[in-house]
């Protein structure tokens, strides 16, 4: 009997714990056939309605849907639990639907599609033919505008910059032309990405030829301000030589050599240039020496009267002779004069004005003697030294100089003769013009 008691105090406190554990809430549970097979029907008119369920079948039992069947990919598979989780009365979803391998299924989709398309493009061919006709139209406007020398002429006369106009104006009628025809077509939109492509595009070909268009900006601000016209004798980065043209890339020179020059625009626009024809006047500088112990200002007179007596040597701006420097066996003197570079090679006259002051020194006996040098405690090798005559010493006539020669600059003209003819078989590629602006 104890043991029986003991029993059913044991038993008693586990019932009341395993009833304080069940839920409270109430679970109502429609396990009908026809609950289920409202459900199946509704699933079905839906996946009816829509493409790619073709082979898709559908079962329910006690509330939990299963699919099975194939579809075109697995996003369409996927898509099946939204669509039959929102029906009522569906407890579960069991997709159990594949992704289809065969050939044809595949195939065919894609076949309707393209044909469907293909049916668009023929229904939208008259508006994109009225479109591409508006854009032409535009487009030709805009071409014989720029074609028309007014009046880009009289806006700039620098054929350059009036290209330069030109092709601005091109490009606003073309830009002008695409947005009407996208706009006739409803397709604005592409508009923004077509600019958008359109800038990235140029940014990586900026990048690509950064020299270029660096030469190209650099032709631009030659042509309008330049430095340098047709024939001009010019010094850039140590290259001399005659002007013939500047291009959009480049400056070319014809060297005294006679070969071309070709310096990229942006190291000419960037570069010191010296322009040895913008003034007629130029300077042709030598130095001679005379004897240290002559009167030196009579020497320094009578070079001044020799340059002065030259007929290319101007009167204006005046000659100049100065003392440079004392050295040991002679006096260097300093001379400059000036002459008319169109009329007078500067090589040649410079010649004629050393070989001409050199006699003048020579006849008034004040020429540089020849360096002299005394050699002293050598007593055992004059001893053995044979003893000579002395010598006589004889002043040698000075013949007269002859007159000052030809100094016409023949040669230059030569040059330009052959800048003249390379600039008329290339006048269109030429950037200089005579009647713009000097820098």
């Amino acid at each position: 009997m104890r043991v029986l008691a003991l029993l059913l105090c044991l038993a008693f406190p586990l019932t009341l714990t395993a009833q304080t554990d069940q839920p409270t809430g109430t679970i109502a549970v429609e396990d009908s056939a026809a609950a289920d097979a409202a459900i199946a029907t509704r699933i079905r008119d839906i996946l009816g309605e829509l493409d790619g369920y073709e082979d898709v079948s559908v079962t329910v039992t006690s509330g939990i849907v299963t699919l099975r069947g194939t579809t075109l990919d697995k996003p369409t598979a996927t898509r099946l639990n939204d669509l039959a989780g929102r029906v009522a009365g569906v407890v579960a979803i069991e997709n159990e639907v594949t992704e289809t391998t065969e050939v044809m299924e595949r195939i065919n989709p894609a076949l309707e599609r393209f044909e469907t398309r293909i049916w668009q493009i023929i229904a939208f061919l008259p508006l994109a033919l009225v479109a591409l006709g508006v854009f032409i139209v535009v487009v030709w406007v805009g071409f014989f505008l720029a074609r028309r020398k007014q009046p880009w002429d009289r806006l700039s006369p620098n054929a350059f910059i009036a290209d330069i106009y030109r092709q601005i104006v091109r490009l606003f009628f073309v830009i002008a032309g695409l947005v009407i025809a996208l706009d006739i077509v409803n397709a604005t939109a592409l508009l923004s990405g077509i600019l958008g492509a359109a800038g990235i595009v140029g940014l990586a070909i900026g990048f690509a030829v950064r020299d270029t268009v660096e030469n190209f900006i650099a032709s631009i601000m030659l042509s309008i301000r330049q430095p340098f016209r047709p024939n001009d004798t010019v010094e850039i980065q140590g290259d001399t030589g005659k002007v013939i043209r500047l291009t959009s890339r480049a400056t070319i020179l014809l060297s005294f050599d006679g070969n071309h020059i070709r310096i990229p625009n942006a190291t000419v626009f960037k570069s010191r240039i010296v322009n040895f024809s913008r003034n007629a006047e130029r300077r042709f500088q030598f130095a001679l020496t005379v004897d240290p112990g002559c009167d030196l200002d009579q020497a320094r007179h009578l070079a001044e009267d020799t340059l002065h007596s030259l007929p290319f040597v101007l009167n204006s701006p005046e000659v100049s002779v100065w003392i440079d420097s004392v050295d040991d066996f002679w006096v260097t003197l300093q001379m400059t004069a000036w002459i008319n570079q169109n009329e007078t090679s500067i090589t040649l006259a410079r010649s004629e004005a050393i070989r001409l002051t050199q006699a003048a020194y020579d006849a008034a006996g004040i020429s540089a003697p020849l360096p002299g040098y005394r050699i002293e405690n050598l007593p055992e090798a004059a001893a053995k030294a044979p003893k000579s005559a002395p010598k006589v010493s004889k002043t040698p006539s000075t013949p007269a100089p002859a007159p000052a020669q030809d100094v016409e600059d023949r040669a230059d003209k030569e040059l330009e003769q052959i800048v003249d003819q390379e600039r008329a078989e290339l006048e269109r590629s030429d950037l200089l013009n005579v009647n713009a602006s000097e820098e």
